[in-house]
Parts: structure tokens; C-alpha cells; sequence
């Protein structure tokens, strides 16, 4: 009991606090008051995105001494993590990650692993990725600590990787070509409802190793999502079914026209070729959930998407597909991104200073004629230009106009996100974010551009090579006036 007279709640260690379903349900458990430990691989870029009594801890999964200490005094943890989007030997590197981790959990007394892997009959042949995903489940069971293992099949939610696919294919593609696979049936689960299950789960009993399927009430198919996230957007679309269209094949055309990077896409597609439907209501008679139709799904991921947009850092969402691509090749959703950083051998103030006084009389600290010429061919097109300034040389505030900018989220010291307000065939943000320790620090510039349909795809590739050359240089010139900064102290 605490000193006032309250239950203490006990310590839960977080695995994937960075990733689409550990990030929210963090926040989850924050609300509720338990205290929590998550276990990151880069402690100092989760630390500013948690709240005051979470600890953010170093360690991974495949390092045996990081999880014993993450562990000490936890009750129960979550198991988030999987390496779907590494080049090669994801399945060998999720085996051994489990073993790691079950081998660790058994040896500091943990009270119960609470994992959610995937949906699919494993008689009916499962895809790579699904095949590890229930093979990391029975390893986490071998290891003698109880596991409540949660299997779903597609999570709908703005940000999830299937969502995000069928939303940009209705988006960009009038007519769209569908290979069988988009005919396969499944169950789709909303993501709050994901949430619910997994936060219920540290207040059933656990004994051994029970496995619950989790699903919507709906069995639809990729065809059927996509023709209701069309309907609710008021889109008409044409799918004509093709007899063939290889994995390969499915992949190299969904990396061109959606989020996913090829082999992410193949992955995806070969666990989707294989139904993935609950066949075992053991979740509604344990649990209190009771999760909603597709329809509903859908509407709540759409008017739930700008808030979770602001939420939730894209670049970090991407960096689950694999190493960065290079500029033009990156995309999350209807999204383009162009991300990069820069090390700076000075302290975080230093290095966020200029950041602060980015723009008005101050400049760009790159293409200043560039950035008034773009001005004024936004007065011309109707837009505010370049002429407003900044209201301080120097102070900032949430809401303050930036030029042709306006500042969204300001934290000194920390972050900065501008949000653009010039004539656009689309939306665009621009934000930078300092971290550092031990006396340097990482300044990480993000360009963000949400195309209208075709007209602002075209708008994005035509001007990125001037795009590539004003924020590089922006970045390095960012470098250069923090260095001097320091050097003048």
C-alpha cells in the first residue's frame, strides 16, 4: 500500500515503446499511473517522448545482461519487438531474441510476458512471417514464465502498416489491378480494441502459455477494406482481378505506390496470400472487449488520423522497414519524408540555439534568395509569401508565424515543427529535433510533404532537387552557426 492508503501498482517492462502498438499503449498505461520501464535500443531519442515517472533504459533484446537489469522488479512485460523489416535472417534473429529474452525473464522471476503475434491456421502453410511470429510465441512458452500470446490478423489504424497500404492504393489509384491475394478473407481488428486486450491482459490469471485469437466481427477481404475506406473517403474506384501476380511482382508495384519498401511488401503479401481468421472465441469469454466492425474501424482511424499524426514520429515508424532510403524514396502512407542529421560536437543548447532563431531577419542559413524567390511566387499564387517574419528574434511560442511558416510544436532545447501555410498542392512540415549526451549532439531535420492526389506527387518530385539542395545546406548551416556559437562561449 502506498502512504495514502492506495494500491501501488506494479512495474511493467515495455519492449517496442518506439514502435506503431507499443507507442500508444504506453500512453495507455501511463494514464492509468503504472510505472513503467521500456527497454530501447536509443534510450536518448524515447526519453523526450515519455512521460515524467517513465524510465527509459538501454538495452536489447539480443543482449542477455541488458534484459536481467531491465527486468529487476518488473512484474510483467510486453513483448513488442520483431525484425520484419531487416534485409535478411529475420526469422533467425527473432528466434534468438526470444530465447534471450524467455531465458531472461525465467531467471528474474518475472511474473508473466504479455506478446502479440499473428493470426494463421499452421496447417494451411503460413507465410515466413507468420510462421516466426507463432514460433516466437512457443519459444517465450518454453521458458517456463507464463505468456498470454495475443494473435491478430490486420490492425486498422491510421499509422498501421496494412492500413496505410490500403489507404494510399485507394488514394492514388483510380483504377487498380488486383491480384488474388486481395480476395483472401480475414478479420480485422481496430487498433484500440488491440490496445484493450493487451492492457486487460496484466488483470486475467496467466498460468503456462494460452494463446488468444483476436478479431472484428467482420470477415472481409483487402477488396472488400479497400472498397469501404473508398466509400467513407466518397471515392469511386475500379478493381480488375488479374489470375497472376507473384509476390515479387505484388511487392516492386506496391513500393511504388504505397508506404512499403519491396521487401517489407513481399512479406506482407505472402502472410496475406493465407487466411487469417479467428477460430477460437476464447478471447470474448475471458475478456471484456468487445471489438468494432470494419465500417467503425475505418471512420475512427480517420478522424482519429491528424491527431495521432502529430502524435506519432513517421521517421521513427519507417525505421521499421529498414536503414533510411535516400531523398525521393521515402514514404509513409500519403506521406513523403526526407529525414537527415548531423553530429555536432557541442552541447544540446548550443546546438538548438540557431535552430530557435531559424527565419525572419535571422534567414535560413542556406538559399536565402531561394527561400524569398519561393515567396514571392507564393504572393503570386495567392499565398502569404515570405513577408510575415517572426514576432521575436529570438523567443518562440506554439502558434507563432514563422515567415511562411507556422510554429506547431516548440520545445526549448528540444524540437521545433513548423507547419506550412504557403500555396501548396498538398501539406508540408518541416521540424527539427536535437538530441545529445557526453558533450555532442545529433541535429535530425525532417521534411514532411502529404500530397493531393497526383498534382501534388508531381509538385514533390519536380522541385526536390532544389528541395535537396536548400535543406541540406539549411542543415549544414545549422552546424556551422551552433559551432561557432560554442566556440564563442
Amino acid at each position: 500500500m502506498g502512504s495514502n492508503g492506495t494500491t501501488m501498482k506494479p512495474l511493467i517492462l515495455m519492449t517496442g515503446a518506439t514502435g506503431y502498438v507499443g507507442g500508444r499503449l504506453l500512453k495507455r498505461l501511463e494514464a492509468e499511473g503504472y510505472p513503467v520501464r521500456c527497454l530501447a535500443r536509443r534510450p536518448e531519442f524515447l526519453r523526450p517522448r515519455v512521460g515524467p515517472e517513465t524510465q527509459v533504459v538501454a538495452g536489447d533484446v539480443l543482449d542477455a545482461e541488458s534484459l536481467l537489469r531491465a527486468m529487476d522488479g518488473a512484474a510483467a512485460a510486453y513483448y513488442l519487438v520483431h525484425s520484419m523489416g531487416a534485409a535478411r535472417g529475420f526469422e533467425e534473429t527473432d528466434r534468438a531474441a526470444a530465447e534471450r529474452f524467455g531465458a531472461a525473464a525465467a531467471a528474474s522471476g518475472l511474473g508473466r510476458i504479455i506478446y502479440l503475434g499473428g493470426l494463421g491456421d499452421a496447417g494451411g502453410g503460413l507465410s515466413a512471417h507468420l510462421r516466426s511470429r507463432q514460433e516466437v510465441g512457443a519459444i517465450l512458452g518454453r521458458s517456463g514464465v507464463p505468456v498470454i500470446e495475443f494473435r491478430a490478423s490486420v490492425v486498422i489504424g491510421s499509422g498501421s502498416l496494412s492500413f496505410e497500404m490500403i489507404r494510399a492504393l485507394v488514394e492514388r489509384l483510380p483504377v487498380m489491378i488486383t491480384p488474388r491475394w486481395v480476395t483472401v478473407q480475414a478479420q480485422p481488428i481496430a487498433i484500440g480494441d488491440v490496445l484493450e486486450y493487451l492492457r486487460a491482459a496484466l488483470d486475467v490469471p496467466a498460468a503456462g502459455h494460452t494463446i488468444y485469437e483476436i478479431g472484428g466481427p467482420d470477415r472481409v477481404s483487402y477488396g472488400e477494406l479497400m472498397r469501404e475506406y473508398a466509400r467513407q473517403r466518397g471515392l469511386r474506384r475500379i478493381m480488375i482481378p488479374v489470375p497472376m501476380l507473384t509476390p515479387r511482382l505484388s511487392s516492386l508495384w506496391l513500393g511504388l505506390v504505397t508506404p512499403l519498401y519491396a521487401r517489407v511488401g513481399r512479406k506482407l503479401i505472402d502472410s496475406i496470400r493465407h487466411p487469417t481468421l479467428v477460430r477460437d472465441d476464447a478471447a470474448l469469454r475471458v475478456f471484456a472487449v468487445r471489438p468494432v466492425g470494419v465500417r467503425q474501424a475505418i471512420a475512427d482511424a480517420l478522424r482519429q488520423e491528424e491527431r495521432e499524426y502529430s502524435a506519432t514520429r513517421w521517421s521513427d515508424a519507417l525505421s521499421a522497414a529498414g536503414p533510411a532510403r535516400p531523398w525521393g524514396g521515402t514514404r509513409f502512407g500519403n506521406r513523403l519524408i526526407d529525414s537527415r542529421t548531423v553530429r555536432v560536437p557541442v552541447e544540446p543548447a548550443a546546438a538548438f540555439a540557431p535552430i530557435q532563431r531559424i527565419g525572419g531577419s535571422n534567414g535560413w542559413y542556406y538559399g536565402n534568395w531561394l527561400w524569398k524567390l519561393r515567396g514571392w511566387v507564393d504572393l503570386l499564387a495567392g499565398g502569404v509569401g515570405m513577408r510575415r517574419g517572426r514576432r521575436d528574434p529570438v523567443a518562440l511560442r506554439s502558434g507563432d508565424v514563422l515567415d511562411c511558416w507556422r510554429v506547431e510544436d516548440f520545445e526549448e532545447g528540444h524540437v521545433l515543427r513548423l507547419a506550412a501555410e504557403m500555396r501548396l498542392p498538398g501539406r508540408a512540415w518541416l521540424e527539427f529535433e536535437v538530441t545529445g549526451e557526453n558533450g555532442a549532439s545529433i541535429i535530425r531535420q525532417t521534411a514532411v510533404f502529404d500530397p493531393a492526389g497526383l498534382t501534388g506527387l508531381a509538385y514533390w518530385y519536380l522541385v526536390y532537387p532544389v528541395h535537396k539542395l536548400v535543406f541540406a545546406g539549411t542543415l549544414r548551416g545549422i552546424a556551422r552557426a551552433a559551432q561557432r556559437r560554442a566556440a564563442e562561449r
